[in-house]
């Protein structure tokens, strides 16, 4: 088998009509880092979620990392934030100074679990010592349950920021993950279910924020005809080249969204009566997208663990990942609170992330499957 015919986990996925626009951009020559192509992909994904206000920077991380900046997030600040996640929702907590604590999932969705956030929280304000914010992630294309964390939040009158990289298309009750909070990061990653090829927006309904943010964004330039900075900047603005792309890739947003769910109901459909192979459905509180289509194994039952299907896909030239090594159990984290049980662990020990690239042909999905299936 060649390498041009890798199945890999979710590669990105073009509708034709981003070279259009880019080449547009080439004309007109709006190629430096700004250009019309920002403001309308910003506008799109306000139009689109909801949102009020919208920046459009070079990554996911980077908008987190703004958004700590620009609410006032401080050194020794705790930030609540779930533990089953990527490095990057953390990251910028370290940048900052500031302190995670990681909160533990709760089984049925897997996102931060509201109950250990309440005991959490109560906890801290009987010491006195509320954390700055609170960082729910939306996972795999599945919503948190944000009634319950903006409730509790609500009370203890502490700051929601949402990470929502994973959650583009996802509803909850019929509202988009990302406009609960103060504010709110997207990515567009090249493994997304949109992509820049590289990318982020940070969103909120509160426009000095996001004007901050901008000009945080944009090197911290002062307006005026010279080159003035009050604060530290960085270089975190996505291009107009890249936002061009963006603008494409929102027009075919909600059919990506349809073949992903599409996947997901084609191995469960297959897989999901095999003993030791559960799919864990979306939550009856709003649409899940199966960004990535996760199977939980059993190895009892199924008579091989996770990691054993993994490496016999990969001897097929088929790309799966174990899902995200929770950020307690990271070396580099190891040092920070944690606060839960063995819910994320277990996840992490049995879950595999499975092709789910929208491209995927039924034929591409039936020879995964049936390699799967003579694994019994």
């Amino acid at each position: 088998m060649t390498v041009s015919e890798r199945i890999y986990l979710s590669p990105p996925h073009m509708s034709g009509e981003e070279l259009k626009r880019i080449q547009q951009a080439f004309a007109d020559n709006w190629v430096a880092p700004a250009g019309p192509n920002l403001a309308a992909f910003e506008a799109q994904l306000c139009d689109y979620v909801g949102a009020q206000h919208a920046v459009a920077v070079s990554s996911g991380t980077a908008a987190i990392h703004l958004a700590l900046l620009v609410t006032d997030v401080q050194p020794d600040d705790e930030i609540f934030v779930s533990t089953l996640t990527f490095a990057g929702s953390v990251n910028p907590i370290i940048y900052m100074g500031a302190k995670p604590v990681f909160i533990d999932s709760e089984p049925q969705s897997w996102n931060m679990d509201p109950n250990l956030l309440e005991d959490a929280l109560k906890a801290r304000a009987q010491s006195g010592n509320l954390p700055k914010a609170v960082m729910p992630v939306h996972l795999y294309g599945q919503s948190a349950d944000m009634d319950a964390i903006m409730a509790v939040c609500e009370r203890y009158e502490v700051m929601v920021i949402e990470d929502a990289a994973e959650a583009l298309g996802t509803l909850y009750r019929d509202r988009h993950p990302g406009t609960f909070g103060k504010m709110s990061a997207f990515s567009f990653n090249g493994n997304k279910i949109i992509t820049t090829s590289g990318g982020g927006m940070l969103i909120s309904d509160d426009r000095a924020l996001i004007e901050h943010a901008r000009k945080l964004a944009s090197q911290s330039r002062e307006p005026v005809a010279h080159y003035e900075h009050l604060e530290i900047g960085y270089n975190y603005r996505m291009s107009n080249i890249l936002a061009a792309i963006g603008c494409g890739q929102m027009t075919v947003l909600e059919d990506r969204v349809r073949r992903k769910r599409e996947i997901y109901a084609y191995y469960a459909q297959r897989l999901g009566d095999i003993p030791g192979l559960t799919f864990v459905d979306e939550m009856p509180y709003g649409r899940h997208t199966h960004w990535l289509t996760v199977m939980l194994v059993d190895p009892a039952q199924f008579g091989a663990d996770r990691e054993q299907i993994r490496l016999t896909l990969e001897d097929h030239n088929i790309e799966s990942r174990p899902l995200w090594k929770p950020m307690h159990c990271q070396p580099v984290f190891q040092d920070y609170e944690f606060i839960g049980g063995n819910v994320a662990d277990s996840l992490f020990d049995q879950g595999l992330c499975l092709p789910s690239g929208t491209a995927l042909t039924d034929a591409e999905l039936d020879r995964i499957i049936s390699i799967i299936q003579a694994m019994r």
